[in-house]
């Protein structure tokens, strides 16, 4: 036996631990998804064999279409606002003042608190006449909002409490990458007689590129799996102006306890998610380039 074929099966031992482990909680659970996906199953109930007829009735359901449209809406804002906020916080933050590391540590305090602790804050601040935003706008004469109770302003207003909460995630990614950024190019600049505004748009921004695509797939991925925030402050309402993919999939594997049309909102949502991951991967390889 040679010395390299001896090695590999001394060590094969240290690998099955691990493969058994990525069996047990990943590959298993979704092969399981996917055949109870297969039938008409309710929790307590017999189980029925109907093949792809839960997929086939998800592309006709419209609540499901709506979730899967008031998805995409909230994930885009949730994104867009956190990285145009964070890119500016980061620049402000980049900058010598006095306190400035006070200030960035009171900044970057509401990504500290759990999104539950967060929901449950901003429930109370969005009361209609015992919240303290409301209170705020009478103070400087403007009318009070309904905000998350009412079906034109629940989605913003959830934004809302997204981008409050995860715009310092966004403003230590590009910091970072302010931090890393060499000075020879801004020195050639001025030489040149560049402006500040030319310079940002020139040399800082294509440098921070990379980062900046990072934090896009950070905050997509999040946003696309926000549930815990939603369904506290509005479980889906009202009605079901707030019901996201996430919230739909969750009602109906635990309020209508349907699990198979359940997994089958699993299975498709997942290869949304797979597709999109590919995109922002890809994006994120022609930025390197």
């Amino acid at each position: 036996m040679t010395p390299r074929r001896n090695y590999a099966r001394r060590y094969v031992w240290f690998v099955v631990p691990a493969a058994f482990a990525v069996v047990a909680t990943i590959l298993f659970p979704w092969l399981f998804t996917i055949y109870v996906s297969a039938f008409d199953w309710r929790l307590g109930g017999a189980r029925e064999w109907v093949g792809f007829a839960n997929y086939t009735k998800l592309f006709s359901d419209e609540r499901f279409g709506w979730a899967m449209l008031r998805t995409l809406l909230y994930t885009a804002m949730a994104v867009v606002f956190p990285l145009i906020l964070g890119l500016v916080a980061a620049l402000v933050f980049n900058q010598k003042f006095p306190l400035r590391g006070l200030a960035r540590t009171v900044f970057i305090l509401p990504m500290m608190a759990t999104p539950v602790a967060v929901a449950l804050v901003w429930t109370m601040m969005f009361h209609p006449q015992l919240g303290v935003l409301n209170w705020l706008l009478a103070q400087i004469g403007i009318p009070p909002s309904m905000w998350v109770y009412s079906p034109d302003t629940v989605i913003p207003t959830l934004v809302v409490v997204e981008v409050w909460h995860w715009t310092p995630l966004v403003m230590l990614l590009i910091l970072g990458g302010l931090a890393s950024l060499p000075g020879d190019p801004y020195e050639a600049a001025k030489i040149d007689g560049a402006t500040a505004l030319q310079c940002f748009w020139h040399i800082t921004l294509p440098l921070l590129a990379p980062y900046i695509v990072v934090a896009l797939i950070i905050r997509t991925i999040d946003a696309l799996k926000a549930f815990d925030t939603i369904y506290v402050i509005t479980q889906g309402g009202p009605g079901s102006a707030s019901e996201t993919i996430n919230i739909f999939l969750y009602l109906q594997a635990f309020a209508f306890y349907n699990v198979g049309y359940a997994s089958a909102v699993v299975v498709v949502f997942f290869a949304i998610i797979l597709a999109l991951a590919a995109l922002l991967m890809w994006t994120r390889q022609r930025v390197k380039q």
